[in-house]
């Protein structure tokens, strides 16, 4: 266990809270109110059942971190155990169970290399590259005049996810989408 400062923390990374329990940080926040003390806002999930908790901390408070191993591995795939990663160095293979993963198990891909992150050889977290590619398998016909400024349509990619996309985008275009939020941010190039 290393101390550090609340305002290093980030998503992905493992605290240990004062029930001496393992949490993992789903989300991470610096808030600096115009008045008063800046604060860090942690969203995190216990490791040992999933339960969910939200913890304020002062920027500058000290806060336990466990160390995690994090090493890249291979999304192969899924099935009722859950989802199945392969480490390319030594062939080891990892089932993480679907809590982990939550929503952004939706834009694995075969083959995608992603950072998995354990403890003790518990899968903990997964994170996904930044960018993929997905084709629109259906949206709105392309209308004449419209403009493209900042008007969106919405689309449904090929894993199933509902986005949105700039009107001249059409069903079959391959599209880069943000693993994130799920939001457009242009054509493929490919």
């Amino acid at each position: 266990m290393v101390k550090v400062i609340a305002s290093s923390l980030r998503k992905g990374n493992v605290v240990e809270r004062d029930d001496g329990k393992l949490y993992v940080i789903l989300s991470a926040e610096n808030i600096h109110p115009g008045k008063g003390t800046p604060v860090t806002q942690l969203d995190m999930r216990r490791i040992v059942d999933g339960v969910k908790v939200s913890d304020r901390y002062r920027t500058t408070e000290q806060v336990e971190r466990a160390f995690v191993e994090d090493r890249e591995h291979t999304f192969l795939y899924s099935d009722g155990e859950g989802f199945h990663f392969m480490n390319p160095e030594s062939y080891e293979q990892v089932a993480v169970p679907p809590d982990v993963l939550g929503d952004q198990a939706a834009y694995l891909q075969e083959g995608m290399a992603v950072y998995l992150s354990q403890h003790n050889g518990v899968p903990l977290s997964v994170v996904l590259p930044q960018r993929v590619t997905f084709e629109v398998v259906e949206t709105e016909p392309v209308t004449k005049g419209q403009t493209a400024s900042s008007s969106y349509k919405p689309a449904i990619l090929s894993n199933g996810v509902r986005t949105t996309v700039p009107p001249h985008i059409s069903a079959g275009t391959r599209v880069v989408i943000m693993t994130e939020d799920g939001s457009y941010v242009e054509r493929a190039k490919d």
